[in-house]
């Protein structure tokens, strides 16, 4: 196939529609449940209050505004994939954004700026007239018009993911991991939820003792996926793959997409990290030099020996001296031959990941 009907062949996949709407239109939608800004998202977009107070005033000085990007699902709700922060600022500031749980927010309160210093203290709505919107100011707030692409519902499912990972990787600051914690809000909540109940198991957590930076970042979760994805992968089929960033994020698409035992996932789980923190505490993931336990976390440590034990947990947990046996097993792992191949520089990603997470089954199968 050329390129022209590589190009061809991919944009006729994907429809869309341009608009010009008004703050107050934009705000009814949410108002009436037609448009989905998911409020699991503000614990990813972390704006502060002066970066809101500035959207607020880029809107009364008339200042152009990045444009909003939907999703139409199939019954017609708009599924918000980038501008989440500015319309949750929006309707923050008018008074009726909602958390998780359907109860309303505080409304924001503007602070000074340098080109509008009377911003100070101001709300919406305020019973001190001097620290209010006037009418005719919330008049020209909500007559202001943003312009809002979106992705129609006949288009290809896998659009509006591409889509929210391009805009909003890099520019928003946000991790590899954060986004894709994102993209599983958006295919399916209850995993996202599940994912998070299990990076909150305390011996899970208590073998991974990194810096608050990777955890900011949800580094752990990103393990978790990495533990996950191997037990349902096609390896076959990985070559479509060039980038391992890539393979996580369509992968756990995947599981996302999946009908998966949430009961029986947990318990193997939790007695996996039961295990390996009974026996090695923080020292699960560390390198081994032949006499200690030293330096931060290994991602190829964890992807061997805790897909290696999960897999085969229930053998393992079986053996009366299991405590001895997986100590010395943990410790000759640094000296196999597999392993040190795939932790020198230079080896790629996705091999590395596929070669150890399968040796690791085998290495830690009693």
């Amino acid at each position: 196939m050329s390129l022209q009907e590589e190009i061809n062949a991919r944009a006729s996949k994907i429809y869309r529609e341009s608009y010009q709407m008004s703050i107050g239109e934009l705000i009814n939608l949410y108002r009436d449940g037609e448009m989905d800004i998911h409020p699991e998202f503000q614990r990813v977009f972390r704006w502060n209050e002066y970066q809101k107070t500035k959207l607020i005033e880029s809107i009364m000085l008339n200042i152009p505004i990045p444009s909003i990007f939907v999703s139409q699902n199939d019954d017609g709700v708009w599924d918000v994939i980038d501008g989440v922060q500015r319309l949750s600022t929006i309707f923050q500031f008018v008074g009726i954004l909602k958390d998780e749980e359907g109860n309303k927010l505080p409304p924001l309160t503007l602070q000074k700026t340098d080109y509008l210093p009377s911003f100070a203290g101001v709300q919406w709505e305020n019973s001190i007239s001097e620290l209010s919107f006037t009418k005719e100011q919330q008049l020209f707030f909500k007559r202001a018009r943003m312009d809002v692409i979106i992705m129609k519902k006949e288009s290809d499912p896998n659009t509006k993911y591409e889509l929210f990972q391009r805009l909003n990787t890099g520019g928003a600051l946000l991790s590899d991991q954060e986004v894709r914690n994102c993209l599983m809000i958006m295919t399916n909540k209850k995993f996202y939820e599940f994912v998070m109940k299990l990076d909150g198991e305390n011996s899970f957590r208590n073998c991974l003792p990194i810096s608050d930076r990777r955890t900011d970042e949800q580094y752990r979760v990103e393990l978790l996926l990495r533990l996950l994805i191997p037990n349902y992968i096609n390896w076959e089929k990985i070559g479509r793959y060039s980038d391992f960033a890539e393979l996580l994020d369509k992968e756990t698409i995947s599981l996302c997409n999946m009908s998966l035992d949430f009961v029986e996932i947990k318990k193997y789980f939790v007695e996996t990290f039961d295990l390996l923190y009974s026996v090695m505490g923080e020292n699960c993931f560390k390198k081994y030099n032949g006499a200690k336990f030293l330096g931060p976390v290994m991602a190829a440590a964890f992807q061997t020996i805790a897909t290696g034990i999960y897999g085969n947990i229930t053998e393992i947990l079986a053996l009366k001296d299991k405590n001895k046996w997986l100590t010395n097993k943990i410790k000759s792992l640094y000296s196999q031959e597999i392993f040190r191949k795939n932790t020198i520089p230079g080896v790629k990603s996705i091999p590395r990941f596929k070669d150890l997470s399968l040796f690791g089954v085998q290495y830690f199968k009693p």
